[in-house]
């Protein structure tokens, strides 16, 4: 963000209250592990990128669409799927979608349009024409830029072959698969989808080739960002249901070195000098190279990987793994090496000393016991948990978790005997294939992922301060219904003491301005204020024209306050009127009708609403009231609120709050017979000039208003500028946040 390659995103925290957590990604910290725990709710599911799978008999290769397809079958059958009933594009699992495109255990070109029938593939291409039209530029642009990047690579001394090889796989995952998605997901917007799941894989691509830091690396970061920005505003026009979009990345990485290169053998060839040469089955891919060139492969198949038993036949890897003593499985910074025979506890402390001192792995660990493992480095051995500060440094900000998951990790029954990894608290960080960019490891960066999503988002954080996958999958799950618990945040911000935060809000009877009925819209912006008390005019309760909802209960158990109406219309059943609801202790003191103008009964009738708010063992009176629509009628009824039957002399009363829809500007007769006695919020605050409330997404007039006694101090003010604020009334909330004088 600061160096403008996010640009949306940072439009998303500055403009449309999102708000960014830094995120565990979990180990290993890499795609398989990290969303399994998302979708699934499992925890570390796969021990790395690659490793053997004793049940299959066979090395595992992520991307690879038949172990994908393993994996998924096991994730249903151990968790709950996220996704169910919607769709995802471009992860490694299905998370239970109902449809999936270039997923890796369904993949394909032909996945995409497989639920495309002619008429309906010729309507997508007329609606989407100009992505399509976008996509063929976009693809020379990058076409071209690949070339570039190539020529540099081979002025470097990279390999040409494997240059070339890597222009379709950058473009393919940067641009086209990006595009397709993009497409994908408006698409499923607007069909109504209830949970649409997009992947967009181009930086990590890029990453793994040049570098995590590299300009080309940060250039796809621009186009992601871009994509993300056509969702949303596709998702926030939908008709089809109120979206939310949650953006975050599902781990971190880092400069490496390539083990390879620097030590001038591959980590195959190494490990197997330190076990006496034993002939050991490579499984990292022939050429010793990272997922980078080989994840566009599977998708241009045009049709799943068929398993291999299905076709008659087995994996030359599978039954090379059965003929060799030894099995090495290493891809990214993490390995797993598996001895196909028992050996003796002191035999493997022997090997696991070598494979630091003679293979110069920077750790080495093993499984020692249930809870516990052990581990070796240039600086000694260790034993965790006991040892956690030592082995990955005391400051280490997930330290509590990446101990607990490094020891799950090598207790994994997939796991090798011994876990070899590139990482260490001290001295240059490597990875086992030749890439520039890495993960997977227990880094600080490489585990620090980031999490933007709305204030409102229902994601309740413990006392680490920061979310794992675990608690961002309970967070969609309250959103989309399917969990209990409360469907907002109930903890607000920890404020000095003596501190009042409070908003007026005219709600519309809860319709937009986009003509869509949602007390959960309005909710949810109130619930991005984190107000202590708020005060809401035009409540419908039990009203036929807006679906016979009690909005003020719904309204108040969405934020978890109390809450007090005021009925200003009431036929039989039905009621109309305002409504304060509070967090804070609150007694109701006083409803009532206001006057109107003689012969003027056919009016809408106006009301005020009184209650006292209890703060820091402190008494604040509150008035919430709603003025009519004629000048002198607002007059009539501004005086009896200021009289003596309502607030009167209000130096007896201490610490007052007035606010409401007073239909009223600023200079007007209300607006300055209130400021006699009371000061504008907006007037007092001074870090920004005052702003309109009314009407709709550009407002022209400034009527609803707060006013406070002298014994309160404005801190701040803010008027709803958000996407949200915008359309769920025809007015915009007013917030302000007080401060009792001492």
């Amino acid at each position: 963000m600061a160096g403008g390659n996010l640009p949306f995103l940072s439009q998303l925290l500055s403009r449309h209250r999102y708000r960014l957590h830094s995120l565990y990604s979990g180990l290993p910290s890499s795609t398989p592990a990290m969303t399994a725990e998302l979708l699934y709710g499992v925890k570390c599911a796969v021990p790395a990128f690659s490793f053997y799978d004793r049940a299959e008999k066979s090395v595992v290769r992520m991307f690879e669409p038949h172990f994908a397809r393993v994996m998924d079958r096991r994730l249903l059958a151990e968790g709950r799927p996220l996704l169910a009933r919607g769709s995802a594009y471009a992860g490694i699992y299905t998370g239970g979608a109902e449809e999936t495109h270039f997923c890796a255990s369904t993949m394909g070109l032909d996945e995409f349009f497989k639920a495309r029938y002619p008429l309906r593939l010729f309507l997508i291409a007329m609606v989407s024409i100009y992505s399509w039209v976008r996509v063929g530029v976009l693809l020379i642009i990058e076409f071209l830029l690949a070339l570039f990047d190539c020529t540099r690579g081979m002025i470097a001394g990279q390999d040409l072959w494997d240059e070339i090889k890597f222009i379709p796989s950058r473009v393919g995952v940067s641009i086209l698969m990006r595009e397709l998605a993009t497409i994908g997901a408006k698409i499923d917007v607007a069909r109504g989808m209830p949970v649409i799941y997009v992947d967009f894989i181009g930086y990590d691509e890029q990453s793994h080739r040049r570098g995590p830091s590299s300009r080309f690396a940060r250039w796809s970061l621009k186009g992601i960002d871009d994509a993300i920005g056509r969702i949303w505003r596709a998702a926030r026009r939908s008709a089809q249901r109120e979206y939310d979009v949650w953006i975050f990345s599902d781990h971190g990485s880092e400069d490496v070195l390539s083990y390879a290169i620097e030590k001038g053998r591959t980590v195959q060839e190494a490990v197997s000098q330190v076990f006496d040469g034993t002939a050991a089955a490579f499984v990292a891919g022939h050429d010793n190279r990272g997922i980078q060139s080989k994840r566009m492969r599977p998708y241009l198949l045009g049709k799943p990987h068929r398993r291999p038993d299905e076709a008659g036949d087995r994996r030359i890897d599978q039954i090379e793994t059965e003929r060799r003593e030894l099995v090495i499985a290493a891809m990214g910074p993490v390995g797993h090496v598996y001895a196909n025979r028992p050996l003796e506890d002191s035999e493997r402390m022997r090997l696991a000393q070598s494979l630091v001192d003679e293979a110069r792995i920077p750790m080495v660990s093993i499984a020692d016991g249930p809870d516990h493992v052990r581990i070796w480095t240039r600086e000694g051995q260790f034993v965790l948990p006991e040892d956690a500060s030592r082995v990955f440094s005391a400051d280490h900000p997930f330290l509590e978790d990446v101990t607990h998951d490094f020891i799950a990790l090598c207790q994994h029954p997939n796991a090798g005997d011994f876990v070899i990894w590139g990482w260490s608290r001290r001295g240059p960080l490597y990875t086992f294939p030749v890439e520039n960019g890495s993960h997977a490891g227990p880094g600080l960066e490489e585990t620090h992922a980031f999490a933007l999503l709305p204030d409102d988002a229902p994601l309740y954080i413990d006392e680490r301060l920061y979310p794992r996958p675990l608690d961002l999958r309970g967070a969609a799950l309250r959103h989309l219904g399917r969990e209990t618990g409360p469907p907002a945040p109930v903890s607000r911000p920890a404020a000095r003491k003596g501190t009042l935060r409070v908003m007026t809000y005219n709600v519309h009877s809860c319709v937009g301005i986009d003509g869509k009925l949602s007390p959960h819209r309005i909710a949810r912006v109130i619930a991005r204020y984190q107000p202590d008390v708020v005060a809401l005019q035009e409540v419908d309760i039990g009203r036929r024209r807006t679906g016979q909802v009690d909005q003020a209960q719904i309204i108040a158990r969405y934020l978890q306050m109390h809450h007090h109406f005021n009925p200003t219309i009431r036929v039989e059943e039905e009621l109309y009127g305002d409504c304060i609801l509070s967090s804070l202790p609150i007694h109701l003191k006083k409803t009532g009708t206001l006057p109107v103008l003689a012969g003027r009964d056919s009016l809408e009738p106006r009301g005020a609403l009184w209650v006292m708010i209890e703060l820091d063992g402190k008494r604040i009176e509150f008035v919430n009231t709603h003025l009519g629509l004629s000048a002198r009628e607002r007059l009539l009824q501004l005086r009896t609120i200021l009289g003596e039957d309502w607030l009167g002399d209000h130096g007896g009363l201490g610490p007052v709050v007035l606010c409401g829809d007073f239909n009223a500007s600023p200079q007007s007769r209300v607006w300055k017979l209130c400021s006699q006695r009371f000061r504008d919020v907006q007037v007092a605050a001074s870090e920004q000039s005052p702003r309109r409330t009314w009407f709709g997404h550009y407002p022209i007039a400034r009527i609803d208003h707060i006013f406070v006694s002298p014994e309160i101090e404005v801190v701040r003010v803010q008027v709803g500028n958000d996407y949200l604020a915008r359309v769920a009334s025809d007015h915009r909330p007013l917030f302000a946040e007080l401060r009792l004088r001492q």
